[in-house]
């Protein structure tokens, strides 16, 4: 492990960074408190950082995969039967959590990526080729978002912008950019925000300890506050956009993501405002009808018990789902690297995926 102190430019961009030899990964675990860097030599410990969260966020969780392969081919270093060689590496990193849409979708491109490598004199290094190319590409593409939402931004109203958002889907969930605070940072760079609102996202509190850090790096003006003072903010406030990411995108365009996402759909139709879901094209599965049809995951319920330090005993059970299923009718747009879709229907996304909807 090794401690260091980033510059503001810096900390936005460095939640995973390949030093040449290591995987090196901000351990999100401890922010805001401490910035502490993890160096990562091989699958299982990339496998292992991805099951405890010390990265997370759909995209950072992919592109962290795809580093594993690639430091796993470097440790065998030369084999007649890669695929063989490598399937317990790409077992285990698909298991560390397996409704992650973007780890399977990395995953499978670096097994695409493996089998037209047969033969090659230089297998390892093709493969740390691939890695860096889903990460350098996923950083492109929330640049791409964070343009195109943000012109939506300004097209609703070209003076400054209350927004509102939840969870954290910035630089430190994705490659160094961010879907969501993406938009958020271009919208600023472009003069659009006056301030960000943000839901302190209980139970692990990544508003607060994630979202907020980022923001305060950057000097975006942002408030912070319980997730239930949303309604009351709406209601008093000129906010105009809810923006936030997604974990996964479902055919329909219904939207999975983390708990009281679709608490705040609701809210937002009702106030007046709209609700824009963010998200790289390799966070829509198609092969998911409805949204409804996911598993949501539920996460240990001491999650909830946990007050600083302290535990409460409540004396009765705790439930501690952490997703929740936005229903495409409440979501105003979809904002991808692909282009925008307005008003998500099954049409619509598959237009989208099949690249005749572009913006």
């Amino acid at each position: 492990m090794q401690h260091q102190k980033q510059s503001v430019v810096e900390a936005s961009v460095k939640a995973i960074e390949w030093s040449g030899m290591v995987l090196r990964l901000l351990d999100q675990r401890l922010l805001p408190g401490e910035e502490v860097y993890v160096d990562h030599e091989n699958a299982q410990q990339v496998a292992k950082a991805i099951r405890d969260m010390l990265v997370r966020g759909a995209p950072a969780i992919g592109i962290a995969a795809a580093y594993g392969i690639a430091l796993a081919a470097r440790r065998i270093g030369h084999s007649d039967d890669w695929e063989s060689a490598l399937a317990n590496d790409f077992a285990e990193l698909e298991s560390a959590r397996p409704a992650a849409i973007n780890l399977a979708w990395a995953l499978r491109m670096m097994r695409d990526r493996l089998q037209r490598l047969l033969g090659h004199a230089d297998v390892p290094g093709q493969l740390l080729a691939a890695a860096i190319s889903i990460h350098e590409s996923d950083i492109e593409s929330n640049r791409t978002m964070g343009k195109l939402g943000m012109q939506l931004i300004r097209k609703h109203q070209k003076a400054p912008q209350n927004i509102m958002t939840h969870c954290n889907a910035g630089a430190l969930a994705t490659g160094g950019y961010g879907t969501a605070l993406g938009v958020i940072r271009a919208a600023h760079a472009a003069g659009l925000v006056d301030t960000v609102y943000i839901n302190e996202t209980r139970p692990g509190l990544q508003g607060s300890r994630l979202t907020a850090w980022e923001l305060a790096q950057e000097q975006i003006p942002a408030l912070l506050h319980v997730d239930s003072a949303a309604a009351h903010l709406m209601k008093t406030l000129a906010i105009t956009w809810v923006v936030v990411g997604a974990d996964r995108v479902a055919a329909n365009g219904d939207v999975i993501n983390r708990i009281g996402t679709y608490a705040l759909a609701v809210l937002a139709m009702h106030h007046g405002l709209r609700f824009m879901v963010v998200a790289p094209s390799s966070t829509i599965d198609m092969s998911l009808e409805v949204g409804e049809d996911a598993a949501v995951e539920e996460r240990d319920a001491e999650e909830l018990l946990l007050a600083g330090s302290q535990r409460i005993d409540p004396g009765v059970p705790a439930f501690n789902p952490v997703f929740d299923v936005t229903p495409a009718d409440l979501i105003d747009v979809i904002v991808t690297e692909k282009g925008i879709v307005e008003r998500p229907d099954g049409t619509k996304m598959a237009d989208l995926m099949s690249h005749k909807h572009l913006h």
